[in-house]
């Protein structure tokens, strides 16, 4: 029956003389590229497993999290997946080609005391070249950081969209045994506390930039509007008029602020 009416449509759309193609349509998340992931090696010679590990574990998490990729099992690796391999002529292609991927990605790393260097390139197998390549150089405590900005450049490179992995998801929590607000990466780890307001906080929102937030908090009895900017953690009470001031929700320039109020009565 689907196919039928995919074929009524095509007719009705057809014009003389445009030549019809096949189209195929699957359903979402069933198309997926199958990479492979090797284990970041030093640049330098001096190995810290739990680097490699880390950046290993938030590269494989996010691009899994992303629905679009097959990520193959280490086990099945061969000899190149221990190579370094930071250009397209040192990588045997035919190697990740026997053994079934798409795209390929490697990695190196070098730690002078707190300070961390993390080379990745993401290859594509089937043409043997380089799609995009990224040097980062921060400190120990940036690698988790470093890694998901190069998992969204992987995406950004195969599906011409940024990934959403370098930024932070704002959200309500209980665990104190109050309703606090709390910022996290997107993939929940580092939470990080940013109200004590002992009460119940609801609704927050980040500007368009995210260096702030806005959100309801019942701090004094009522349900305000408050502002907290993130990097200062200066706050600031914006609205508390007499009943609700509620979902609020900046404008995309970030100059002017929605917000639900029942101050003349009705919401």
């Amino acid at each position: 029956m689907r196919t039928f009416l995919l074929s009524l449509i095509l007719l009705l759309f057809w014009l003389p003389g445009a030549a019809l193609g096949q189209i195929e349509i699957q359903a979402p998340g069933q198309q997926v590229i199958p990479l492979a992931l090797t284990a970041f090696v030093p640049l330098d010679g001096k190995a810290l497993p739990a680097v490699a590990e880390e950046v290993n574990a938030v590269l494989a998490d996010d691009l899994e999290f992303s629905g679009l990729f097959s990520l193959l099992d280490p086990d099945a690796f061969l000899g190149d997946a221990r190579r370094l391999g930071l250009v397209s002529i040192d990588v045997d292609f035919g190697q990740w080609r026997l053994l079934g991927a798409q795209s390929l990605i490697k990695g190196a790393y070098s730690v002078r005391g707190e300070e961390l260097v993390l080379e990745a390139r993401l290859y594509d197998v089937a043409r043997r070249r380089l799609l995009t390549g990224r040097r980062y150089v921060g400190q120990l405590k940036d690698l988790r950081r470093m890694a998901h900005t190069f998992a969204d450049q992987v995406l950004e490179s195969l599906t011409g969209e940024p990934g959403p992995f370098a930024t932070r998801i704002a959200y309500i929590s209980d665990r104190t045994g109050h309703k606090e607000l709390y910022l996290s990466e997107v993939d929940g780890h580092n939470p990080v506390r940013l109200t004590d307001h002992r009460s119940i906080v609801l609704n927050p929102d980040f500007s368009p930039v995210g260096k702030e937030l806005i959100f309801t908090s019942y701090r004094r009895g009522n349900p305000d509007l408050f502002r907290k900017e993130i990097y200062s953690g200066k706050e600031a009470l914006l609205s508390r008029r007499k009943g609700l001031n509620i979902a609020g929700r900046y404008r995309p320039g970030g100059r002017e602020i929605a917000t639900t109020l029942s101050k003349d009565g009705n919401p």
